[in-house]
């Protein structure tokens, strides 16, 4: 077992999913309690997650500098190599702020570099980084092993001991090879390696334990047409059939024609007729005047249980609500005792204090990448489990500013016109995510040789495997071009368009 200590990076679970992918057990602990931890299940290796804080600040988390004398390997990443190194003798001082793609060059030929060996071989290579603190005086008998052009100690390792540093992220799939450290600090633990084999039948059976509580309880599953519902729900369908009761709040707020691809996916795919509320009135009075983000997402998370437990009373003896919630959502609405909370999800954060149906989420210990594993082996279509993600609140929090019947509808075409090109152009299962974005700028521009104004939609088209880290998409030109003359030429109201090329971090997905 490799024990990772968690000081409440928001990919501190990540390094847990890829040492899983190849059959390395591991725990999540406290610093806190890590000393405890260690001496009872004596794990082979030990990792420092990154985290928010700073090492210098008052209050800041730590660990037992005890753990350095018990003879375990141990790997800082981040927050957790600065914390090592202010625990070993050395200096950490707020530095150059990095976030996203950095480029990592081997600083000396070194004939040893421990488990950077494999890694290093070739270089120069992007890495990425998201930290605003940097060690600039290593530790007694540290070695620097790779360093960015604003960082010196972005890799490091002791000489005589199984001590290694990085100032970067291995584990997000962003950084190059990233993956290899890794497995090679897997290796030096003496942890044997193999595949990971995701199995749907084992969800299904975990829910099966659940649900066999009570032999006559009904579920609904609260669902939105995308991926995660809709594999949440076919698992629990698996195991409930015509118990299970899936609830389609039709708000408006979702793209065009989801209604009709919900009621093709359940009643035609799966053989479950959906049931399909009509809110869409009350969803956009109840949004009237609300311009802040986080509001929208709670006040729609809200609204959401108020409309299912409606719906419920309709049904005789409901006992569980089915959500397609993601690891990565639980994550980012602070998921963790250490970390910050990035953005609320309406399925997670967003939910009332006083719930009176409990949840049930098959898919919750799982990443988008992962999900989309468990629906193939479903049998669902491929249409279905590569659609790109549409976040909870839908079209809600892609409006900036306040949600208009007006502004829905233009946002709701512009994002049409999107999806259209891209699958036009070949181009659509090529990205992980595309959509617009309306802005509440209002910028100058020129029509039919007369001078009007209009607003700004910006355009979010990213790469990425499990929506913990994220690049631009790399698009032609020429695509770029058809995507933003149709929105300006079809899209009323719409004076331009800018394409979004900004990294996660620092950037979240969506823009509220």
């Amino acid at each position: 077992m490799i024990l990772i200590v968690d000081f409440g990076s928001q990919t501190c679970h990540l390094i847990g999913r890829r040492l899983r992918d190849v059959s390395v057990e591991t725990d999540i602990i406290d610093p806190g309690q890590a000393m405890a931890e260690i001496a009872a299940k004596k794990p082979s290796g030990i990792i420092l997650s990154g985290g928010p804080s700073s090492v210098y600040d008052q209050g800041a988390p730590t660990i037992d500098p005890k753990i350095f004398t018990l003879g375990i390997p141990v790997l800082g990443i981040c927050y957790g190599w600065q914390l090592m190194a202010k625990l070993l003798g050395g200096d950490v001082q707020s530095g150059h702020k990095e976030y996203g793609p950095v480029q990592l060059d081997v600083l000396r030929d070194q004939t040893e570099r421990g488990i950077f060996t494999e890694f290093l071989k070739k270089t120069p290579k992007t890495v990425w980084m998201s930290h605003g603190d940097e060690v600039v005086r290593i530790p007694p008998e540290f070695e620097i092993c790779a360093s960015t052009s604003t960082v010196s100690a972005a890799a490091v390792h002791h000489i005589g001991k199984h001590w290694y540093g990085v100032q970067f992220h291995p584990e997000v799939t962003h950084t190059e090879d990233g993956f290899t450290i890794l497995t090679s600090f897997a290796t030096l633990c003496h942890e044997h390696l193999s595949p990971r084999i995701l199995s749907v039948e084992k969800v299904i059976e975990e829910v099966r334990t659940i649900v066999n509580q009570s032999k006559d309880g009904n579920a609904i599953a609260a669902i939105s047409g995308g991926v995660d519902s809709t594999v949440a729900t076919a698992i629990v369908a698996k195991v409930m059939g015509k118990r299970l009761y899936p609830i389609y709040c039709d708000n408006g707020l979702m793209r065009d024609g989801t209604k009709e691809e919900v009621y093709r996916i359940f009643h035609d795919i799966l053989g479950i007729t959906p049931i399909i509320v009509d809110c869409k009135t009350e969803f956009l009075t109840m949004l009237q005047g609300v311009t802040d983000g986080k509001k929208k997402r709670k006040l729609i998370g809200a609204k959401f249980i108020e409309v299912f437990e409606r719906e419920a009373k309709k049904i005789p003896n409901v006992q569980w609500l089915v959500q397609g919630t993601l690891y990565s959502d639980f994550i980012e609405s602070k998921g963790t005792a250490l970390s910050d909370t990035i953005r609320l999800h309406h399925n997670v954060g967003g939910l009332p204090e006083k719930l009176n149906i409990p949840l049930l989420e098959p898919v919750k210990l799982f990443y988008k990448d992962e999900v989309r594993t468990l629906g193939r082996q479903l049998g669902l279509p491929e249409d279905v489990v590569t659609k790109q993600p549409l976040p909870g609140p839908g079209q809600a929090i892609r409006i900036l500013g306040e949600v208009t019947e007006i502004r829905l509808q233009r946002q709701q075409h512009a994002d049409s016109i999107v999806l259209e090109v891209l699958k036009s152009t070949g181009f659509y299962d090529n990205v992980f995510q595309s959509f617009t974005v309306l802005t509440g700028v209002d910028t100058t521009c020129v029509k039919g040789d007369g001078g009007q104004s209009g607003e700004l939609v910006g355009l979010r088209i990213y790469d990425s495997t499990d929506i913990m880290s994220a690049g631009w998409s790399r698009l032609p030109y020429d695509v770029l071009q058809t995507i933003a003359s149709r929105i300006v030429n079809e899209v009323s109201g719409v004076s331009r368009v800018a394409f979004d090329i900004t990294t996660k971090p620092p950037a979240t997905m969506e823009w509220e």
